[in-house]
């Protein structure tokens, strides 16, 4: 596996795969890597000839600087479990190389509609500084096919929006949400939970399931659902943000005539905030 940190050097790297015609895929992450991060790489790796992955902790899209400060960095063990996959590509740029004139003056990108609501409403500007480093990323790798994963859905919608809105020639592959055995959705976060949290945290998963359940059952009162769900939360120790049954093409609030319907959710346990969702139909 080679490494580039430069958006000079990786280009050069990828030049010739282009010449050769092989095609690329890109898989950018925060670092921290764990098992959904390898299932993204190992799609990525049955569908193009090449596979890159960034590892980037992105400031722009941290709301709060204690948030990025506890980001957790494992980039040794990260460039192992990436070796052990065979990602032909490990792209490590800084601060410096992403944002040379400083996180202020950058232009920054606005996906509207999408980013306004659940996230969006949770952490102002977050989005903006998503849409912003996952665009540049496409630009310095300029892959065939992006990889990402469905736990983080309303980012996955943003990214499509942005792909259509700017005419990106990039195929947006998602790969499904990837669990600990008590359905803990996996995240990078997940290894600040104690012992007592994670049990804890899985409360998350079954609230979902559970509003989903009834509603395929037929249960129509889709607020009293929400309503419901949240208090179950927060009688087993969450701060829950929101729980919110939406459109799963568009994410607006749903009811018992959508057919096409998702649950979203984000609940905090102590500092630590968890999202996760679940498919109804």
């Amino acid at each position: 596996m080679n490494i580039s940190k430069t958006i000079s050097s990786l280009r050069n790297e990828i030049q010739p795969w282009r010449d050769q015609g092989l095609s690329i895929a890109l898989v950018p992450t925060m670092g921290h890597l764990h098992a959904g991060h390898v299932a993204l790489i190992n799609a990525a790796r049955k569908k193009c000839d090449k596979v890159v992955v960034s590892i980037f902790v992105n400031p722009l899209q941290f709301n709060e600087v204690s948030d990025f400060s506890a980001y957790p960095k494992t980039l040794e063990a990260d460039q192992q479990k990436l070796i052990d996959v065979e990602t032909d590509l490990l792209y490590l740029p800084d601060n410096k190389q992403m944002y040379p004139q400083g996180q202020e003056k950058i232009s920054k990108v606005m996906v509207p509609d999408i980013g306004d609501d659940l996230e969006g409403s949770c952490r102002p500007g977050h989005f903006d500084g998503v849409a912003t480093v996952v665009l540049k990323l496409f630009n310095q790798v300029q892959p065939d096919i992006a990889f990402f994963g469905e736990k983080d859905y309303q980012q996955l919608l943003l990214v499509r929006k942005m792909v259509r809105d700017l005419d990106l020639d990039i195929e947006i592959n998602s790969v499904a949400t990837y669990r600990e055995k008590n359905g803990l959705a996996m995240s990078s976060r997940n290894s600040r939970l104690t012992e007592k949290q994670r049990i804890q945290a899985a409360e998350l998963y079954a609230a979902l399931n559970d509003l989903s359940d009834q509603l395929k059952s037929g249960e129509t009162k889709v607020d009293k659902l929400e309503k419901q769900a949240k208090q179950k939360l927060k009688n087993a120790g969450f701060e829950p943000e929101y729980i919110s049954v939406r459109d799963r093409s568009s994410l607006l609030p749903a009811d018992n005539k959508t057919s096409n319907r998702i649950v979203l959710g984000a609940a905090k346990i102590g500092d630590i905030r968890l999202i996760d969702n679940i498919i109804v139909d």
